[in-house]
């Protein structure tokens, strides 16, 4: 599974949302859309400061987090940023691969 970190601020009309279905609402709405796609919601927070909420979900595919994305964007309710997760293994095998590069004027 695909780890992912997403990042939102609510729009005035989701705030609004919030306020009247409350936070386990939209705990509900968010483990509903994510599990349609075969993901699950491994923790989600409400902050205040540069975001709203915080969430951690792990999907199949890439894909299946880009549907998402584009779905609540074209709701209007948040503004979004999913971030991918990698682990220390992951990371690891990605040091171990030989990259080829020449940086710019050397």
């Amino acid at each position: 599974m695909a780890k992912f970190l997403i990042q939102a601020t609510y729009t005035p009309e989701g705030t609004k949302g919030l306020l009247g279905e409350g936070a386990s609402g939209r705990r509900a709405a968010v483990e509903q859309v994510v599990g349609d796609l075969g993901g699950t919601v491994e923790a989600m927070y409400f902050a205040f400061g540069a975001d709203d909420i915080v969430i951690i979900l792990d999907f199949p595919d890439a894909v299946s987090m880009a549907a998402v994305s584009l779905g609540v964007k074209a709701s209007g309710a948040l503004n979004t940023r999913a971030t991918p997760l990698l682990t220390v293994d992951e990371i690891d095998e990605a040091a171990r691969r030989q990259v080829a590069f020449r940086a710019p004027g050397a």
